[in-house]
């Protein structure tokens, strides 16, 4: 196996680049992710469902669930309830307020 070890001097220092400003706090968990999340998974057992029992139009029936979801979660990102939206930031903002000890 071949060396990976790296000489660095030690005259010099490393510069670290942080990001503009702190990452979303929220992981992910906004109104538009589990909107879009819960028609998918909903979409996706129709389709499977359908698979299984051999009807093809309850697998596209649950296909135009999945497009749905997605165009529904797109919707609602584009409204401000999504990662980043107005919408979003202000829930965040009063329940980090109801946090906060008086």
């Amino acid at each position: 196996m071949a060396d990976q070890s790296v000489e660095r001097p030690n005259s010099q220092s490393e510069t670290a680049n942080l990001p503009p400003s702190s990452p979303w706090a929220n992981e992910g968990q906004t109104i538009a992710a589990w909107v879009l999340v819960i028609i998918v998974v909903v979409g996706g057992t129709l389709s499977g469902v359908g698979v299984l029992v051999a009807a093809v139009w309850l697998f596209w029936v649950g296909m135009a669930v999945v497009v749905l979801g997605v165009v529904t979660g797109k919707l609602l990102q584009m409204a401000g309830y999504g990662q980043g939206g107005a919408n979003t930031l202000a829930r965040q903002a009063r329940a980090h307020a109801q946090r906060r000890p008086q």
